[in-house]
């Protein structure tokens, strides 16, 4: 069978990326100031990051239904069998549920996969689902597989300011200020599809050694019995500077010897929500 593999631009996979390696890409929205733009198409990092600094009112949004459906039929219509479609974890996000209704229409030819995965862990849920499609399996067993794994990947993430935090409602203003002024940044977990605070440090350089610590803890615990080669470690920021974010991508190699490392940049429907300079760290399960 012919196996169509799609996701979204949340799981760091360009549009051009996904078209050099066969795998279909769908832009996500982002509302700036009341005005949708898609990733990629009529929006940048660079665009976005702008407008944090201008404190405009920014948030993300679900793909249009309409944007999908017809996504998936030129798919159908261009020869594909079936589709193996992998959006952002239900537990951040609505547009998974959203997509499984949508799919209810079409017979079993679309199966949507919720793995809890997010970002760089989605990127390589992504490639795994190519891989096992070439070979040979159909979407459904591609589907099964996916989702056997699904508590197996863990994301550590230092968010730079607050402010974006503050308004999403998860921190007073009077605690970020606190927070600001003593220098303390939060860390982030993402896990299962759920996020959590997970530690704090004062200072990035302090952060950075409390998540590289927390992935040698999961290697040495969690991930004790998978082998090297089906362990991925991921790094992704929302750097505005590449000196930062080729320092962050190699502490993280020199940490991880022996270890693929690779970076992404945050989409611009996650970094709406966490602001510039945030940095992360991931490790998860792979089959390929």
């Amino acid at each position: 069978m012919k196996i169509a593999v799609m996701t979204d631009t949340n799981s760091g996979i360009s549009i051009s990326e996904g078209r050099k390696q066969n795998i279909f890409v769908l832009p996500m929205p982002v509302i700036i100031d009341g005005k949708t733009y898609l990733e990629e198409i009529d929006l940048t990092h660079e665009m976005l990051y702008q407008a944090l600094h201008e404190g405009k009112e920014i948030s993300s949004s679900q793909p249009a239904p309409g944007q999908l459906t017809k996504y998936w039929n030129k798919l159908l219509q261009n020869g594909f069998d079936e589709i193996v479609y992998i959006p952002m974890t239900s537990g951040l996000s609505g547009s998974c549920a959203t997509a499984k209704a949508l799919a209810s229409d079409y017979e079993g030819k679309i199966q949507v996969v919720d793995n809890h995965r997010i970002s760089i862990t989605l990127l390589d849920s992504v490639y795994d689902a190519k891989y096992l499609a070439d070979k040979g399996m159909n979407a459904v067993q591609i589907k099964e597989r996916l989702e056997a794994n699904t508590n197996q990947n863990d994301i550590y993430i230092t968010l730079h300011r607050l402010d974006r935090i503050v308004k999403s409602g998860r921190i007073t203003a009077a605690g970020a200020a606190i927070a600001t002024v003593l220098n303390i940044k939060p860390i982030l977990k993402i896990q299962g599809g759920k996020l959590d605070a997970f530690a704090k440090g004062r200072g990035m350089k302090k952060c950075e050694e409390l998540m590289i610590s927390a992935v040698r803890r999961d290697l040495s615990e969690k991930y004790a019995n998978i082998p090297q080669e089906h362990i991925s470690i991921g790094t992704a920021g929302t750097f505005e500077e590449k000196s930062a974010e080729k320092a962050w991508i190699q502490k993280v190699k020199s940490a991880f010897p022996g270890y693929q490392v690779t970076y992404k940049p945050l989409s611009c429907s996650i970094a709406c929500h966490i602001g510039v300079n945030t940095q992360g760290i991931a490790v998860g399960y792979i089959e390929r």
